[in-house]
């Protein structure tokens, strides 16, 4: 008999695994559970979850309660009653009473090897502080934060130059067949719940755009990770002449100097800017607040650059 599913998510991270569960036979997918449509961007248009476009198509009943936690949460889980419920980037906290209604529990996949980075940015954070390596955590949820028993890992280098949404779709493309075989050896007895080990837990909080300020004091290899991390949100920024200022920069073969961090400077067809111990990167592109994202160049001739020009306060 087809394992009976609840499929719990949101975001297009979450998608993947809907689509990779939804293709095998021994899974029977009963429902889908995701966010209400809200309005989003300045024209207030409503936005569809991305798992439910999905989970639309392929012809699931979708439910989209305003909150979880509430007794008609309770009730259609209740009545569904599924052996487990997957829950992949939902937004919702979940109620000790609704954890304890599918026999299998709830299991999450979290983007992260945990115990390191718990919360809700896992991948940026990941790619900010340098890490060589992340991966997935397939897990027990419980009434903490990220804190359940986990049961399968997946691990993946971080390439030097991978971005946050490069890195995240290679990571949901991972993700489905972690979860489905999480699934059918939790279900067979061959594998049990490990607990984590609280001393090994760092955390990676929600992102907010003050994350995104450069503080050009920072090591070029440090400053990149942030350029790297924080896309596409609230992304890498500074400010010029005044002005909040994005950039995209990469890695530079420029000698180290003593120029103050932030200096800008023209090499040839190049723009470089100074970070701390007088490494560089080269910009590549500029969006100065109120208008489109340049090329360095273009930016340099529009501005019409000076000799003393800076990024930051």
């Amino acid at each position: 008999m087809p394992l009976k599913i609840v499929f719990c998510g949101t975001p297009v991270f979450a998608v993947p695994t809907l689509l990779h569960l939804l293709a095998q036979p021994d899974f029977e997918l009963a429902g889908v559970v995701t966010q209400p449509d809200r309005p989003r961007g300045r024209g207030g248009e409503i936005s569809t979850p991305a798992v439910k476009s999905a989970a639309i198509k392929a012809g699931i009943p979708v439910y989209q309660p305003e909150k979880i936690k509430t007794d008609e949460g309770l009730h259609y889980f209740e009545r569904v009653a599924p052996d487990a419920v997957v829950i992949i980037a939902y937004g919702q906290i979940i109620s000790a009473r609704l954890i304890g209604v599918p026999r299998l529990g709830w299991i999450n996949l979290h983007g992260s090897l945990l115990p390191k980075y718990r919360g809700a940015a896992p991948v940026n954070w990941a790619i900010v502080n340098g890490e060589a390596e992340t991966g997935l955590t397939t897990m027990q949820i419980d009434a903490g934060l990220d804190t359940g028993p986990m049961l399968l890992k997946y691990k993946a280098a971080i390439g030097p130059d991978e971005t946050a949404p490069e890195l995240m779709a290679r990571l949901a493309e991972a993700g489905g067949p972690l979860i489905a075989e999480t699934l059918r050896q939790f279900a067979s007895g061959e594998i049990s719940p490990t607990p984590q080990d609280d001393s090994q837990k760092t955390f990676a909080p929600i992102l907010n755009k003050e994350d995104g300020r450069i503080d050009w004091s920072l090591t070029a290899q440090q400053i990149y990770n942030r350029i790297r991390g924080l896309q596409p949100w609230p992304g890498a920024f500074s400010t010029f002449r005044g002005k909040t200022c994005h950039v995209w920069a990469k890695p530079s073969s420029m000698a180290p100097s003593a120029e103050a961090p932030g200096t800008l400077s023209l090499q040839g067809a190049e723009m470089v800017v100074r970070c701390g111990h007088g490494a560089a990167l080269q910009i590549e592109f500029l969006q100065l607040e109120g208008r489109k994202r340049v090329t360095a160049r273009e930016f340099a001739n529009g501005a019409r650059f000076g000799p003393t020009e800076k990024l930051g306060d």
